[in-house]
């Protein structure tokens, strides 16, 4: 089992959840965040002024997948997270950590049978 992380663009949630569904992958957890990467110089206009952006918006997904399904699922989040077909900066990492126990609270399931 594998614990996918991906860092993507807030616009790019629909794309990529609609390019996971074509993949078989109905299930993730999407949380707001903010960091910074490769993206500089870019400003955000905030009541009538402009401040550097030292902090950027993004969106993290967590999707929990079999050993079988980590490359799918890689690949749909890349394809749905890419701007513009050839990519920008900006638009995300993907992160794949090893998933050592799954536990499904209300069965009690366990391992690839509680994803």
């Amino acid at each position: 089992m594998k614990l996918i992380l991906a860092f993507i663009r807030p616009d790019r949630v629909e794309t990529v959840k609609a390019a996971l569904a074509e993949v078989g992958i109905s299930r993730m957890t999407v949380m707001n965040c903010q960091g910074f990467g490769r993206e500089v110089d870019r400003t955000q206009r905030h009541r009538g002024h402009e401040p550097p952006a030292d902090l950027h918006r993004k969106v993290q997904l967590q999707v929990a997948v079999r050993e079988e399904a980590v490359e799918r699922t890689i690949d749909a989040i890349v394809r749905g997270g890419r701007t513009d077909g050839n990519g920008e900066v900006g638009d995300g990492k993907i992160f794949v950590l090893p998933l050592e126990q799954c536990i499904r609270i209300r069965t009690g399931k366990r391992g690839d049978e509680a994803i």
